[in-house]
């Protein structure tokens, strides 16, 4: 049975236009796909501890001299790894705030890159090791930032996702949304044709 991962990135979770724009692509997907298992990942409902020095220092520590505090914060970040490892797709609704990703899915970022567990470093650069996969991106933006010197979001996650190993990546943008009612609609239909047609 294929598993597939959707994380939702909207502080608004099943609201926000980006996560509306995921959920057409796994229903989609489903229907085609009759005997996949979705697991949902909403980042909103369901945040990620951010990142600190404590939960740090857990990661580095060899697992036999870790606190039940460090093994807690371990397997927390475990969790979210081993869903990663799990998933034969992954798809991401992916908002836009202040021309970055929003600071949950970063969190979410920093409990996934580990050293050692899901990439690894090499003389010749990293490696990844969660294994090359699917990746669909639903990117909603207020604005109209796409192939633009102001696109921050795409290369960032685009980075991210091959320090891990995942290559297979596509993005699906719906922009301008903010701009007036008629380019909202008129750019997230094209979005949803976009999605039709991928799958």
């Amino acid at each position: 049975m294929p598993v597939l991962l959707e994380l939702r990135a909207s502080i608004n979770s099943t609201r926000g236009e980006s996560s509306k724009l995921s959920q057409r692509f796994v229903e989609r997907w489903c229907a085609k796909h009759t005997d996949t298992r979705v697991v949902v990942r909403d980042l909103a409902t369901d945040p990620v501890p951010h990142l600190t020095a404590e939960r740090f220092q857990a990661f580095l520590t060899p697992a036999a001299d870790r606190t039940p505090a460090q093994v807690a914060h371990v397997q927390a970040s475990d969790a979210l790894i081993d869903e990663l490892k799990l998933a034969d797709i992954v798809v991401l609704g992916l908002p836009m705030y202040n021309f970055g990703i929003p600071s949950t899915l970063k969190a979410w970022f920093d409990h996934v890159a580990r050293a050692g567990v899901t990439f690894r470093y090499t003389e010749s650069g990293s490696i990844g090791l969660i294994g090359d996969k699917p990746l669909y991106i639903l990117a909603a933006r207020g604005g109209l930032y796409q192939g633009t010197e102001r696109d921050f979001q795409t290369g960032h996650v685009t980075l991210f996702f091959n320090l891990l190993g995942i290559r297979n990546i596509q993005f699906v943008y719906a922009e301008g949304l903010n701009i007036s009612p008629e380019s909202k609609e008129a750019s997230l239909e094209v979005a949803r044709e976009a999605i039709d047609a991928l799958i």
